[in-house]
């Protein structure tokens, strides 16, 4: 059985929160579930200790018995020291998109016109 520590979502339309789960990896994302490992209210600021609750001995023991845990809970474990921090390389992520490239491409542009046309007066 693939063991999967993931995130169940719950919370009304445009309410999330979600549930810290151990689950069998062909249940639904909202389906069955072994156990509750805690839960995860991104509403709440980012320095909160309410955003993140987790059970550590429970999230260890499942990480050691071979469950994966998925991207967002790696995240968040990686935060609590749970696990070692993974490099991740995203080299494009800081690079503005075409469309903006142009338009600084074109205000450099004119930059330059109206730095020449005084000059020449």
């Amino acid at each position: 059985m693939a063991m999967k520590i993931r995130l169940a979502r719950g919370g009304s339309k445009k309410r999330p929160f979600y549930r810290i789960v151990a689950s069998d990896s062909r249940m639904p994302r909202d389906g069955r579930f072994i156990e509750k490992l805690g839960t995860y209210n991104p509403l709440l600021p980012k320095d909160s200790e309410e955003r993140v609750k987790m059970d550590v001995d429970a999230v260890k023991a499942w990480l050691d018995k071979g469950a994966q845990p998925t991207d967002r809970v790696a995240r968040m474990l990686e935060a609590a020291g749970i696990i070692e921090k993974k490099t991740r390389s995203n080299p494009n992520k800081g690079e503005p998109g075409t469309k903006a490239k142009e338009r600084a491409e074109q205000k450099a542009a004119k930059a330059a016109e109206a730095a020449e046309a005084p000059a020449e007066d």
